[in-house]
């Protein structure tokens, strides 16, 4: 079992690196979030996760072992594989994947791609009470459910050209009284409230 990999970042992706290990180059599949803190040509360490079948052998990369365990948690769930928990990991901090399960939030677990409605309920009911040393505490859950909508919605005011900071503050006092506002919602808000 490979454990983690220590080198150069030889080749690197949004969905893979490629780690140069003294003259080695080990191919490892890795989340959005890992591949946003690698750097081309520099050294690496990542810890990894080996998985062998008949058809395939792959090495799935994570930079903290919190992501790794969050990793291993996904695919123990029946329908979740690596690609799928790859995808999650992708589209949401650790933080709101623990949060979404722990508190019940199958809706934020369903806006990555390829998590359906059963997968999503699956993924609650396996793993709610193994998610509670990430520590997310009942206040932060909501407002890591509404962190796409936020953010969606300011990217397009400062299209506009009103300032991500100005906005902000406002969108975080909307979202705490309507937390299932849409984008479109929030930003026809956040100009009423100006």
């Amino acid at each position: 079992m490979i454990y983690s990999l220590k080198g150069i970042v030889q080749e690197l992706g949004p969905t893979h690196v490629v780690i140069d290990v003294d003259g080695i180059g080990y191919y490892v599949g890795i989340s959005l979030q890992t591949s946003q803190k690698l750097v081309h040509q520099q050294p690496v360490f990542l810890f990894t996760q080996q998985i062998i079948r008949e058809d395939s052998h792959q090495l799935f990369g994570f930079f903290s072992k919190e992501e790794k365990e969050m990793f291993n948690l996904l695919i123990s769930v029946s329908g979740v594989g690596a690609v799928s928990a790859l995808l999650v990991l992708s589209s949401l901090s650790l933080q709101e994947i623990a949060g979404a399960i722990g508190n019940g939030n199958s809706t934020l677990l369903q806006k990555v791609k390829g998590i359906g409605v059963k997968t999503a309920e699956r993924i609650i009911v396996d793993l709610r009470d193994k998610v509670l040393k990430f520590n997310v505490s009942e206040e932060n859950i909501s407002t890591f459910a509404d962190t796409k909508v936020k953010d969606e919605a300011l990217s397009a005011l400062e299209v506009l050209g009103i300032p991500r900071k100005m906005s902000e503050r406002i969108a975080d006092k909307i979202l705490k009284q309507y937390p299932d506002y849409s984008v479109e919602d929030l930003v026809k808000q956040i100009l009423k409230n100006m």
